[in-house]
């Protein structure tokens, strides 16, 4: 497995206990040169056992960014009492040797998330770690025609983010360009319910959706032909547009879906409609194919 960010052996530096004694140097001290989140708890505390888990594994994740020290309040009053812990959990941030944010009781699992990422990102730094880069390199080698190594280095970006809605997108986007087409579905479905309605998932799975209808496209000479002698023809100018698609040539693909519903707009229940916004799904949405391919339809529409 490929590793990215902050090295397994030095999690125990991340995450410490303090005391009295040690509070300076490890908060204050460590702190000017990353921020360090403080959790308040006691062995008493229910909800301390449950956020202080789900606390631990967003600095864990951060790879670096961010350290956490907990400090038990039955055996070190003082620092509870200097910064005024009326009850726990209680959540301090600590930046440059100053409490920057804080919180207090049980929050949901999204709320740390949040927390964290805010915490990083009012000291500089970045809440993706050393991911960025990964992932940069893995779109560069998707793009330069390397997708069995792009999908490696996806895979290995997904073991340390399960959160990382690009790098799904990416190893999806790779297995199509494998033309395994049922490998990028399974990875499309093990994306986690709560960001499985990003865009650049959506993006992904019109992609599979025309993708699976190219496996049945007939010659693209072929039916170049038909159009040319019978241009009324309109399931041959939409299997046209397919094999168009097929072939890498988007642009003509939309040009003769546009056509085909400018003259026969029902044909197939609206198949040309739908078509066109499955492939404006599939790229940028700033891409000139799609700005232009909807402007002119819109004049269509509502001419």
């Amino acid at each position: 497995m490929l590793e990215f960010g902050v090295d397994k052996s030095s999690a125990d530096d991340l995450i410490k206990d303090v005391n009295e004694d040690t509070f300076m140097a490890d908060v204050i001290d460590a702190s000017q040169e990353v921020p360090v989140i403080v959790d308040f708890w006691a062995p008493w505390c229910g909800p301390c056992k449950t956020l202080g888990p789900m606390l631990e594994k967003a600095v864990l994740a951060a790879k670096g960014a961010v350290r956490m020290v907990k400090v038990n309040i039955d055996d070190n009053q003082a620092i509870s009492g200097q910064l005024r812990v009326q009850s726990i959990p209680t959540v301090y941030a600590f930046h440059k040797g100053q409490p920057v944010d804080a919180f207090q009781g049980a929050v949901p699992n999204s709320e740390i998330d949040a927390f964290v990422a805010k915490v990083i990102e009012t000291s500089g730094g970045e809440v993706n770690g050393g991911l960025s880069d990964a992932l940069n390199s893995a779109e560069e080698m998707l793009e330069g025609g390397a997708a069995s190594d792009a999908a490696e280095v996806f895979s290995a970006i997904i073991e340390e983010d399960n959160q990382n809605v690009k790098a799904y997108s990416g190893l999806a986007r790779a297995k199509l360009d494998l033309e395994d087409i049922e490998g990028a579905e399974a990875v499309l479905n093990g994306v986690p319910a709560d960001i499985s309605d990003s865009p650049e998932i959506e993006a992904v799975f019109a992609k599979i959706s025309l993708a699976r209808q190219t496996l049945n496209v007939g010659p693209l000479s072929e039916l170049e032909a038909v159009v040319a002698a019978d241009p009324s023809n309109s399931k041959a100018r939409f299997e046209y547009s397919q094999a168009l698609y097929a072939a890498d040539k988007i642009e003509e693909a939309v040009a003769q879906l546009l056509e085909l519903f400018g003259t026969d707009s029902d044909w197939n229940d609206g198949a040309a409609k739908a078509q066109l916004f499955t492939i404006f799904d599939a790229l940028e949405p700033n891409d000139p194919i799609v700005l232009n391919g909807r402007r002119k339809l819109s004049s269509m529409i509502f001419a």
